[in-house]
Formats: C-alpha cells, structure tokens, sequence
C-alpha cells in the first residue's frame, strides 16, 4: 500500500469541491425538508393524519439501513477509495428519486397517495443515506490535521448556506412560474432542476477531492462491537445528542416555515423576503467558525456557544411579526441565522475528530459506522420533529389551503420561536461538557502514530 501523509494540507480546489458536496446535498435535503410536508398536504391532497405517520415509520427503516451503509462504506475498497465512488454512483440514482417524491397524484384514492408517498419518501431517504454518509465521512478520509478538517467544514458550512439562501429565495417565486397553471407542475419541474444539480455537485466532489488517510485493514466486526466501542467515546456520544437534538429543531422549524408564513403572516411570498434577509448573515455565521475556535481551542464550546445565542435570538422573535414590525422581525431573523450557520459549521467539524479519539480509547475505526450514527440520529430528530408538527396540526383542525383557527395558528407560531429557541438552549447544554479540545486531540494523533510505528496498519 502506498504511503500516504495522513496530516496532508488540502488543496483549495478540493476544499471548494467538498463544499459543493453539500450545495448538493442542500438543493435536495432542504428542499424535502422545507417543502415536502405542505407539498403533501396542500399539492397531493394528503391529510396531515396521513402524513405524520410515514415521517415516523421512515425512522425505523433508517436504523435499519444506516449503519448497514455506514459499515459497508468502511468494507468498500477500490483505486478511488473507500467512500468517493458513492458519489458517483449513488447520486444519479438519488435525483431520479427525488423527482419521484415531488410527483403529485391529487386524483387517486386516499390510500393510493400514502402508499405512494410512503415508498417513494423511504426510497429517498435511503438513497440519501447512501449519498450522504460517505460525504460526510469523506472529510475524516482528506486529512488528519485539526485546522485543515475546520477549514474544509468551514467551506462545507459556507457553500451550505449560499445554497440554502438561493433555494429559499427562488423555490416559492419558481414553483409559481414554472407551475403558473398547475401547482403540482411546479414542484415536479423544480424537482427536476434540483435533482440535477444534486448530481452534478457530487460528480464535482468526487472528481476533485482526494482520500489520504490510511484505513487500517480489519477482520469482520460485529454491530454489537463497534457499538460498545461508540459507547465508550464520550466526544461522540455528545455529538451524538447534539445531532438529535439539532434534527428535531432544524427540521421541525423547516417543516413549519412556510405554513408560518402562509397562513400566520397571511403571505407566502414572505417566505422570500425572510430567505433574503438571513442569506449574508448565513455565510458570514459559518466563516466564523475558524476564528471562535482559534479563540476556545474546543470544537464542542464554539458549537455551544451559537446553539446558546440561536436559541436566545429565536425566542426574542416570538414578539415581533412582519406585518406591524418588520425591521426588527428580519434583524433578528438575520442575527439568529448567523449564530445558526456558526452551530452548523461546529457541530459536523466535531464529527472527525471524535473518530480518532474512538480510535484511541478502543482500539477500533469506524468512520462510516460513527457517522451512519449521526446521520440517524439527525434524522430521528428531523422525524420526530416533522412528524409531531404534522400531528398537532392534524389534531387542532388544520385544513390545506383556508383560514386557520387560533388554535393552528398558535401552533405555527411557536414551533417557529419559542419551541425552537428552548430546544437551541438544550443543545447549547448539552455540548458545553464537550472536552475533547485541540491539544488533547493533537496529543491523541500523535499517539496513535506512535502505535502505528510498533503495529503497522499495513
């Protein structure tokens, strides 16, 4: 086997390339996760009953395929390495899916629609998953070097949040050209847009970033293994419950923005105006990641410290609305963004490192392993989240496409703010007991080494 140097500073294009790993992701996740649920709802005609059941349901079908795609990322060995080919592969296949999902049949029966819904949304889900964890185990497979990882998710971060900032803007004003007579027409073209571009982005990704930290060959190890070994990694099982905490929040915000704005503030077309506001807050948020961490040395406290002034920023939202106080609603709607985009450029920089330290602590590497893990339990998060928004929506007489009732709307405003902005300061909690800080994690590395030097990898 080739050697390889494992603390290699990474090219500036294949920082960028990994980025557009996650415009990709964006232009597909976001989408779903911001325009799927009232697409049901208010497009194919599905109750919002029917609707909260599959988001739960897809949650068990994700235990079951993450960690088995997460382990075979680990066993797959070719000239392009162990996690790059998924991109290349998995990606083409994951758009035509999308496009499935956002095809809207409002004529079938009531049970035709759920049935459809539920295989198309969990096939999504899964080709995700396949596209997904691999990108983002790719990041721990670039590089060993502490700074160079912050950087890359820092590009990550960056290229995220110009990517959530445009979808948000053109979605709703494009679904509205493209489907001037149809709505469901709408939808299916702009999935076609976006599906395109997911593949396109990893394609990128796949032929410009490069695998160079060595994977020690393994015997076959048991699930019941490898999770006592995760169960041992204190740093991960931290990250682990930001994750979930992080989908719940994330998504189940997502998941109601638009019928906020919709039905709370009367106007969909806010959706845009907002989208605007909070873009260059977003990019600015996520650059500065690298500098608060320069600051604290620890990963873990830069990401609880924006979870904390998240949380604080969307609860002051609660008292301001865009009809009678616009400028302080958008101010603070761009202040709680650029703490958000710091959080989410912490809370995926954490993942990689936690790798070596399992590593350390056990003995075993499971970088797919961890991060099918995480990808789960952010999804988890996200189907809790969604899915009791839909039920409490459901359950106080939410009806597509009317005048709501003090009830629904009460909902809706809340689950923008206040439920939220609690959840941010959980979260803030929860990962400022996160120890693992640059000198204890550069001193791990170079441990590591040294075993290496006595008992080869190869």
């Amino acid at each position: 086997m080739e050697s390889k140097n494992e603390n290699v500073k990474v090219p500036l294009i294949s920082k960028i390339a990994y980025g557009f790993g996650d415009v990709g992701c964006n232009f597909s996740w976001m989408f779903v996760s911001n325009f799927l649920m009232i697409f049901y709802t208010d497009v194919f005609g599905i109750s919002m009953a029917a609707v909260s059941a599959p988001m739960l349901f897809s949650r068990f079908w994700d235990a079951i395929n993450d960690p088995i795609v997460g382990g075979l990322t680990d066993k797959t060995k070719t000239k392009w390495g162990r996690y790059r080919p998924w991109l290349l592969i998995a990606a083409p296949i994951t758009a035509v899916l999308l496009i499935m999902t956002f095809w809207a049949h409002p004529d079938w029966s009531d049970r035709s629609k759920v049935i459809y819904m539920v295989i198309t949304y969990c096939l999504l889900v899964l080709g995700y998953t396949c596209v997904n964890i691999p990108y983002g185990t790719l990041c721990g497979a670039m590089t060993q070097d502490i700074d160079e990882r912050a950087k890359i998710n820092t590009s990550r971060s960056v290229s995220a949040m110009v990517a959530i900032g445009i979808i948000n803007i053109i979605t709703v004003p494009l679904i509205g050209k493209l489907g001037s007579q149809s709505a469901k027409t709408g939808y299916l073209l702009v999935a076609i847009i976006y599906g395109c571009i997911f593949a396109a982005c990893h394609f990128f990704c796949f032929a410009k970033t490069k695998e160079q930290v060595i994977m020690p060959e393994k015997d076959k190890i048991s699930i019941k293994v490898q999770l006592r070994a995760v169960m041992q990694n204190r740093p991960y099982i931290l990250a682990l419950i930001g994750q979930v905490l992080f989908g719940f929040t994330l998504y189940g915000r997502n998941a109601d923005v638009l019928y906020y704005f919709t039905y709370v503030e009367g106007n969909a077309s806010y959706y845009t105006t907002y989208s605007m506001c909070i873009i260059i807050p977003s990019i600015i948020g996520a650059a500065c990641f690298q500098p608060v961490f320069r600051k604290l040395n620890n990963k873990g406290r830069t990401a609880s410290i924006f979870a904390l002034f998240t949380g604080i920023s969307m609860l002051c939202m609660f008292f301001f609305n865009v009809k009678e106080t616009p400028a302080a609603f958008y101010t603070l709607a761009g202040i709680t963004q650029f703490f958000f985009s710091g959080f989410n450029t912490a809370i995926y920089a954490i993942i990689p490192d936690c790798v070596e330290y399992g590593e350390w602590k056990t003995g075993l590497r499971n970088d797919g392993f961890q991060y099918a893990f995480v990808s789960l339990g952010n999804k988890i998060g996200m189907a809790i989240g969604t899915a009791l928004l839909a039920a409490l929506l459901g359950k106080y007489g939410y009806v597509a496409n009317q005048v709501q009732n003090p009830a629904v709307l009460s909902i809706m405003r809340h689950s923008f703010t206040t439920i939220p902005g609690v959840l941010w300061i959980v979260t803030a909690i929860v990962l400022f007991f996160y120890r693992l800080n640059k000198k204890r994690y550069n001193e791990i590395v170079e441990d590591l080494k040294k075993q290496d030097k006595i008992n080869p990898r190869y």
